[in-house]
C-alpha cells in the first residue's frame, strides 16, 4: 500500500460536478493498493495516518498528530500511485490492485481510519473521475509505504 499525505486546512472532491467528500483542517490521503495487500498492512497504515505527527504544537514543532488537533481525515483512492514509470514513457499500473480487489481494500481501510479517528472519514468515489481541490498547509506532503507483509 502507498498513499500520499497531504496536510491541509481544508480538501475537497468533487465527482460530476457534486461534492463527495470535504474536510476542514486536517489531512488528504491519496491511498493506493497493491494485490499482495492484507488486513495487516492496511492496520498499520490506518494506525500511522492517526498517529503521525506533522502538526505543530505551542512551540511550533511538528509533535501533534490529526487525533490531537481534533482534525479530519479525507481518503481518496488512487490506482496510479503504483504505476511504474522507469521503461518508457507510458507507465504500467501492473502493481495496482485489479479494481474489485482495490475497491475493497479501500472500503476496508476507510473503515479502520474510522474506528481509530473516531468519526466518519469522508472519501472520494471509487473508479469515478475525480477533481480534488486543497489548501495545503506548510506544505506538508508525505509518500508512505507499508511494510512488507
Amino acid at each position: 500500500m502507498r498513499v500520499v499525505v497531504q496536510r491541509v486546512q481544508e480538501a475537497r472532491v468533487v465527482v460530476a460536478g457534486r461534492t463527495v467528500g470535504e474536510i476542514g483542517p486536517g489531512l488528504l490521503v491519496l491511498a493506493g493498493f497493491a494485490p499482495h495487500d492484507d488486513t495487516k498492512s492496511l492496520d498499520w497504515m490506518a494506525r500511522k495516518l492517526v498517529q503521525l505527527r506533522i502538526f505543530s504544537d505551542e512551540e511550533g514543532k511538528m509533535n501533534r498528530s490529526v487525533q490531537d488537533i481534533g482534525g479530519q481525515i479525507l481518503v481518496v483512492s488512487q490506482f496510479t500511485l503504483l504505476a511504474d514509470a522507469r521503461k518508457g514513457n507510458r507507465p504500467s499500473y501492473i502493481g495496482a490492485a485489479p479494481p474489485p480487489l482495490a475497491d475493497a481494500l479501500y472500503q476496508q481501510f476507510v473503515r479502520q481510519v474510522e474506528g481509530l479517528l473516531g468519526q466518519p472519514v469522508p472519501t472520494g468515489e471509487f473508479g469515478a473521475d475525480m477533481q480534488v481541490s486543497l489548501l495545503n498547509d506548510g506544505p506538508v506532503t508525505l509518500v508512505l509505504d507499508s511494510p512488507p507483509s
